[in-house]
């Protein structure tokens, strides 16, 4: 696949995970969902786990692939979304049901009323500007410059307009807009565009490809830190967690506790081994696995339940409702959002 091609549709893996129960009862349930299938109240056969083509689905799909979630579904899978639209769209619908997504979205959804509940943060932050002119080296730098932001109205975008209002440069930045990270990528290896914001593992996959290329792309600013400086929370960017639907809450309440524990043993892994993380990961998310590897380190990998960070969660939130608070769904949500 060539990551700075045209996407491609969603690609998935299976962990091929079988087990056999022993103790089955008959009854069956009534509704089923297009990917998860409940056969009793302790029985899961198979679901899956979407995430964004970003550092969190790291973690997602090195679970499934090193058959950590055995104890949550007798399958389980990993899809990609591309798109917001895309996954706010499945989220609504019911077609998803376990998803890695902007903390923002989450609290929109719930303030809408769909029901859906934030289990746990699964990065601190990866998101960074990369540039191909070494004059940039901070924030200041970036006066009477120009910034390509992916993701229009968006979680990146609105954390970088907080960043710069912060710096008193909201006037002095001009911001372009593109659709997605990889189309961000494209304008700057083109030559097109000078400097970027982008997530992680997109600005290393930037790096790699421009060297291959004789070319050099700096990674020039750590936006968490930035954030640190806005919130004065440290360097903490909960920017995106597992939600979790209605559906998947009441039908399967069990299944919870195993899939927290089986993502948070996976995310010690990831950070201690990169390389294995990435033979995993590398097919699922359409990169190459010296890509993953290298994005690791500077994808800020957690497994913190959603509760324990409300503090720096509500600080995002509330930053971001300054500018806009249709994002978050008009309101800071309430404990209604914190599984």
């Amino acid at each position: 696949m060539n990551l700075f091609g045209k996407p491609e549709k969603n690609s998935n893996i299976s962990n091929g995970i079988e087990r056999r129960s022993l103790l089955q009862t008959a009854a069956t349930a009534a509704l089923t969902f297009p990917f998860v299938t409940r056969v009793n109240a302790a029985t899961l056969d198979e679901l899956v786990l979407y995430g964004p083509p970003a550092g969190p689905s790291i973690t997602l799909a090195y679970a499934v692939g090193a058959g950590l979630l055995h104890d949550v579904a007798e399958r389980v899978r990993f899809r990609i979304w591309r798109t917001p639209d895309e996954m706010r769209a499945g989220l609504t619908s019911g077609t998803m049901q376990a998803v890695v997504m902007p903390v923002t979205a989450a609290a929109n959804l719930n303030n809408r009323g769909f029901g859906v509940k934030l289990a746990n943060v699964m990065t601190n932050g990866l998101l960074y500007v990369i540039s191909t002119n070494p004059e940039i080296l901070s924030i200041a730098d970036l006066a009477g410059r120009e910034i390509t932001v992916p993701f229009p109205n968006d979680t990146p975008e609105l954390v970088f307009d907080a960043v710069l209002a912060h710096r008193g440069l909201a006037d002095k930045v001009k911001v372009s807009r593109s659709g997605s990270p990889i189309e961000a990528i494209q304008l700057l290896l083109s030559g097109r565009i000078e400097t970027a914001l982008v997530p992680e593992p997109a600005a290393t996959a930037a790096m790699m490809k421009a060297s291959t290329a004789g070319k050099t792309v700096h990674r020039v600013i750590d936006m968490q830190k930035e954030w640190g400086a806005v919130t004065g929370l440290g360097a903490i960017m909960p920017q995106a967690g597992l939600a979790l639907a209605p559906a998947f809450l009441q039908d399967h309440p069990e299944k919870i506790a195993p899939l927290l524990s089986g993502l948070e043993k996976a995310t010690a892994e990831v950070v201690a081994n990169p390389a294995a993380a990435a033979g995993h990961a590398a097919s699922a998310l359409e990169l190459p696995w010296p890509v993953i590897e290298k994005s690791v380190p500077f994808s800020n990998l957690v497994a913190t339940p959603a509760s324990k960070v409300r503090p720096e969660i509500e600080a995002l939130l509330e930053a971001i409702a300054k500018t806009n608070a249709q994002m978050i769904g008009g309101k800071l949500p309430g404990d209604g959002l914190y599984l």
